[in-house]
């Protein structure tokens, strides 16, 4: 069903995590020690993040946040950061009894590695139950993360995964869906993710996720990305769904694939070592620009843009979404620093 013109904002479902972010002097091998540098606490989740992302660009059209958060301080945490930045939360469920969930993000200082130790909590909880389908306004409904919300990885017998039911009673209201994975160390994707693309109009996944989905190797022994992989990983994605597109991003740019067939790629900014001070949120910062080029229906190459910027801004913070700025501060970074090559050619 096509997106009726009338409806207007983002709602992101799924993911409501506080990350307890800490910096450390080193990431300790098992059994020995490291020193904390810095703490803070932070947003965590692709609804989370995304949505914070969006409304600290600034964006001309309405959020809306869709999930579910314990009765605690966490909760709370996460409920005054919407009302701070004017994210609607109606579709915000408290679960009596169930902890917010959380994330203990150790972030190496000096580089980009980082360890992740989560609590499912609450969002593992959440279900169908909770997504207000007939009172949505949006144009575009993104859920996320795949293989980290247990009630929406559940198996359903007719549209094999709970979430992939959730996408299409979505699509039957008219609105687009939007779909992002986590990115974790095991052999679930090929078993969880497909059946949900068959109910995608946006995927949105970095280079990993893609090539665990279908099984390309996307990268060789010493960490160098596989071009031609990460071009079968974006056609074997769409042949798995009905989306529109599918954009893998990864740090040294992003691909597009359209489904006629039309073919984008775009460098990422190339950055000073000195300039990034984490990378948590990256991915969904990227994610949350292209969202708000393909809500507002932009060239797809400036999409790609405001993706590449904001994931830029984000790399200026060690928590997941304090980098981010408003837009036309974030849209300066493409004039500071300069465009690496796009990562495939087309």
């Amino acid at each position: 069903m096509t997106a009726t013109p009338k409806r207007k904002g983002i709602a992101c479902a799924g993911n409501w995590i506080v990350d307890n972010v800490k910096v450390v002097d080193r990431l300790p091998a098992r059994g020995m020690l490291g020193n904390i540098i810095a703490e803070s606490r932070g947003t965590g989740g692709a609804a989370f993040n995304t949505l914070v992302d969006l409304a600290r660009l600034g964006t001309p059209f309405p959020l809306y946040g869709i999930g579910v958060v314990g009765d605690d301080a966490p909760g709370e945490f996460v409920r005054s950061t919407c009302r701070a930045l004017g994210i609607d939360q109606e579709g915000l469920t408290t679960l009596s009894g169930e902890a917010t969930s959380y994330c203990d993000v150790m972030s190496e200082s000096g580089t980009t590695d980082r360890s992740f130790y989560f609590r499912s909590g609450a969002t593992g909880k959440f279900g169908i139950e909770h997504v207000p389908l007939k009172k949505l306004s949006c144009r575009i409904f993104h859920l996320g993360y795949l293989l980290l919300l247990d009630g929406m990885d559940k198996p359903d017998s007719e549209y094999g995964t709970v979430a992939a039911r959730l996408l299409k009673l979505v699509q039957d209201e008219g609105i687009k869906t939007s779909v992002d994975v986590v990115s974790e160390d095991s052999d679930r994707f090929s078993k969880i993710v497909p059946a949900a693309l068959r109910h995608t109009d946006y995927l949105i996944l970095n280079e990993i996720e893609a090539g665990r989905t279908t099984g390309h190797k996307v990268r060789n022994a010493q960490g160098r990305l596989d071009a031609a992989a990460i071009v079968d990983s974006a056609e074997a994605l769409l042949a798995m769904g009905r989306m529109d597109l599918a954009v893998v991003h990864m740090p040294e740019g992003a691909y597009l694939r359209l489904a006629d067939g039309r073919k984008f790629a775009r460098g990422s900014l190339d950055l000073p070592a000195d300039f990034i001070k984490g990378t948590s949120g990256a991915g969904d910062a990227f994610c949350a620009g292209m969202l708000y080029g393909l809500h507002e229906a932009w060239d797809f190459m400036e999409a790609m843009r405001l993706g590449a910027a904001a994931a830029a801004a984000c790399l200026t913070h060690p928590s997941s979404t304090d980098g981010l700025m408003p837009f036309d501060k974030v849209m300066e970074l493409t004039h500071r620093f300069p465009e690496r090559p796009p990562p495939v050619r087309v």
